[in-house]
């Protein structure tokens, strides 16, 4: 959430700022301004009020003593009462407006990201590893996969519907020995493994900037007010929802595991077959809650704690920087990673590693405390995958194909496979 003094304060470079986003003809500052203007005056008029009753409070037992008439004392006063009482529903709901309308606006494009209108105009930033030649000779991973008979899409649609995938044999395994190695490699790192409930109530939704925007992505169970995961990001920020962390806790760092579940209603169309865009995919995600003086170097060691698993599998990749408008919702800085598929001789997103600033903690409510200061911080957010396992799968089955119709298994990997080829 956007700090409303900011915008306060300074309106114009506010909306500067929101009009370098994509869509920018939504995010007015116009309304919320005015709203905050009404809320001035409503508590200037609120202090005069008090003030007026404080008066009359002293005055009274003055007059009692000297013993005069203090009727027209009491009817001022208890008019007074009223009006104030008449103010308060006033300033809850103007207060009500404005922090639905914030909840609605994107975060601030940090002053080190890029600026552009879309995609075209994101940053290659680095690549790494090389990129298969005779790329028209590499089946679709789908295609290595059925054969094999370690991925099964039309069984998956018997019992939920398309866009779901059941994974057999040496596909469940290589799927569970790619989330061990993630694990692996990050608790190293000195990450903290967390595994948090699957099921994600509103608030938590909205703390982390999937609610309201996002609502017709995610998977509801109304009856229960609780949403499928659509990524750990959401649950393990939340654990700090509402808390004053002390100092000396920071920098936070989690890892987790989770099946991720996501409706992908913009995406009609795209990425229809395979492991690229599925409703229910697994995930390691890294999450960082840190001061906003570390902010910008945790950020490059997050982007390079997912680039490892990258480099230890030994997939191609390249790393984008993402324009103003190209960014997510809540990121005010963001790298996305993308690994080579050779079949279709092109770079997929297969990691997003996310600056937010203080947006998320606003929203939920995140906060710090450095020992023998007054005041609380909002802490700072970050998170990013390490790796998105479905697509991470893909890469192999694609990048590590044999001409015998095999696929090799990463050396990294063997160990927990105990096996050299599927």
């Amino acid at each position: 959430m956007l700090d409303i003094k900011y915008i306060r304060d300074n309106p114009k470079k506010a909306q500067e700022l929101l009009n370098l986003r994509t869509n920018s003809q939504l995010y007015d500052l116009a309304p919320i301004l005015e709203l905050d203007h009404q809320q001035k005056e409503l508590e200037s008029k609120r202090t005069e009020l008090q003030m007026r009753s404080n008066e009359i409070g002293k005055l009274v037992p003055q007059k009692i003593k000297l013993g005069e008439n203090i009727d027209q004392l009491k009817e001022n006063g208890n008019k007074i009462k009223q009006q104030l009482g008449d103010l308060e529903p006033k300033k809850r709901e103007i207060k009500a407006s404005i922090e639905r309308m914030l909840l609605t606006l994107p975060n601030f494009p940090s002053s080190t990201t890029p600026i552009g209108k879309d995609e075209q105009e994101n940053v290659e930033i680095k690549r790494w590893g090389d990129e298969f030649i005779n790329s028209k000779e590499i089946l679709p991973h789908w295609e290595i996969g059925e054969k094999l008979g370690i991925l099964e899409f039309e069984k998956a649609v018997k019992i939920a519907k398309s866009r779901f995938v059941a994974l057999f044999g040496a596909g469940a395994a290589l799927e569970r020995a790619l989330i061990t190695l993630m694990l692996d490699r990050h608790i190293a790192k000195g990450y903290n493994e967390v595994i948090p409930p699957f099921l994600i109530n509103s608030q938590s939704m909205q703390g982390t900037g999937q609610l309201p925007k996002f609502a017709d992505e995610g998977f509801n169970c109304s009856q229960d007010d609780l949403w499928l995961a659509p990524t750990a990001e959401v649950p393990v920020t939340n654990l700090y929802r509402d808390d004053i962390l002390d100092l000396s806790q920071l920098p936070i760092y989690h890892c987790s595991y989770t099946p991720c579940f996501r409706r992908e209603a913009g995406s009609h169309g795209k990425d229809t077959r395979g492991l690229i865009r599925l409703h229910q995919f697994n995930k390691v995600e890294l999450v960082k809650i840190v001061t906003p003086e570390t902010s910008p170097q945790e950020h490059q060691g997050l982007l390079q704690d997912a680039e490892e698993i990258l480099q230890l599998l030994k997939l191609p990749y390249r790393v984008i920087e993402l324009c103003t408008g190209d960014l997510g919702f809540g990121a005010a800085k963001c790298y996305d990673i993308e690994v080579w598929l050779p079949s279709a001789s092109k770079y997929r997103e297969i990691s997003s590693c996310s600056n937010f600033g203080d947006f998320q903690a606003r929203r939920a409510n995140i906060r710090y405390k450095e020992a023998g200061k007054k005041g609380t911080n909002h802490a700072h957010t970050l998170n990013g995958s390490a790796l998105a396992v479905g697509r991470t799968m893909a890469a192999i089955l694609e990048n590590y194909q044999q001409s015998d119709g095999s696929v090799r298994v990463p050396e990294v990997l063997q160990p927990y496979l105990k096996r050299e080829l599927l």
